[in-house]
């Protein structure tokens, strides 16, 4: 199945009884505070534009009340907007109709909650065919694609097992399976993973990174934490106060940081699993030296590789073998040392 891009644009969304009169206040600058104070409504969003990548991993972050997860639910229209569209294969979901909307939500997107959502009463198998059995699909055949699928996050043999009988890791891994069994484009993951301890959660973010090499799904993901944000995003916005404050490859925004907000949030930023060797390679003088390192490598996994061969020299190479650069093993060491705030001052 071909996923698409989903394109956010415009989006205002405020929380009150007449939200709509209050757009254009907010247009012209009324603030949160504001609006709250003078007229009893809570500015929720303010003119979200995001262009989510067809096929790639989009992390919306922010602290709590940045409005990330009032933006996962306008995609399937969970939350209705104030102003604004959200378009998927050029359709705007805002103004789909009751009938087309079911069915978006039906064939089109699978969410995946922070707190599980599986029915306690169900076996793993029993929870991971709901979305099918909603879709009329025959009992054999979503039986068939949900074993196929509790085998692939990892839970072969737990088919009849209850919710109550697994662990943390294990019930969210049953969300993915019925995320996963319902065959959706989109995947949205709202806080998916918040609530595990750090190693189940580190190896829930490698099942879905595994999975999507494989399954190219679009999916966005929404998460508080920056490590994870840059681990798992092919692009990053970030969220404040409703706003989107920057966004970009985890890279970019590590390099590059928009403000003194993004600037405290990356300082602390391992960079070496962040960036990759050709923002830091040099040009080649003469025949490349030492060992090829692909292009896309990030810092870290490259000094790994070279001091396990013993090399102090490595050239870059691109998908065809092709030299685009030299490299050496102190410059990869003194970038993963460099903070975001001086290489900012500097520039």
């Amino acid at each position: 199945m071909v996923s698409h891009a989903i394109e956010v644009r415009n989006l205002y969304k405020i929380f009150g009884p007449r939200g709509g009169d209050y757009v254009d206040a907010v247009k012209n600058g009324m603030g949160k505070a504001e609006l709250n104070q003078k007229y009893g409504h809570v500015l929720g969003l303010r003119d979200i534009n995001i262009s989510m990548p067809a096929g790639g991993i989009m992390v919306v972050m922010g602290l709590s009340g940045s409005g990330k997860s009032t933006l996962i639910r306008h995609i399937n229209r969970l939350i209705d907007p104030t102003a604004g569209e959200v378009l998927y294969d050029g359709v705007d979901v805002c103004r789909m109709n009751e009938n087309d909307l079911r069915e978006f939500r039906r064939h089109k997107t699978a969410m995946v909650f922070q707190k599980f959502a599986l029915l306690p009463h169900r076996t793993v198998l029993e929870n991971t065919v709901y979305g099918l059995e909603i879709q009329g699909v025959a009992p054999a055949e979503r039986e068939k694609r949900a074993k196929q699928w509790i085998a692939r996050v990892g839970l072969a043999g737990f088919e009849n097992h209850y919710p109550n009988q697994l662990s943390g890791g294990m019930q969210q891994r049953v969300g993915l399976a019925r995320a996963l069994t319902n065959d959706a484009d989109i995947l949205l993951m709202d806080e998916a993973y918040s609530a595990l301890d750090p190693l189940i959660r580190v190896d829930m973010q490698t099942v879905l990174l595994d999975l999507q090499k494989e399954l190219k799904k679009t999916v966005v993901f929404i998460t508080h934490d920056l490590d994870e944000a840059l681990r798992l995003g092919d692009k990053i916005a970030i969220l404040r106060d409703g706003m989107v404050v920057q966004q970009g490859t985890g890279q970019e925004i590590v390099l590059n940081p928009a403000d003194e907000y993004i600037t405290a949030f990356v300082k602390e930023v391992n960079r070496g699993r962040v960036v990759n060797v050709e923002t830091i390679m040099a040009p080649l003088s003469g025949n490349p030296e030492g060992m090829p390192v692909r292009s896309g490598t990030v810092l870290e996994e490259a000094a790994r590789a070279m001091t396990s061969a013993n090399q102090t020299l490595a050239h870059v190479v691109d998908e065809a073998g092709r030299p685009l650069g030299a490299l050496s093993l102190s410059a990869i060491i003194a970038a993963m040392v460099t903070s975001a705030s001086h290489e900012t001052k500097a520039a």
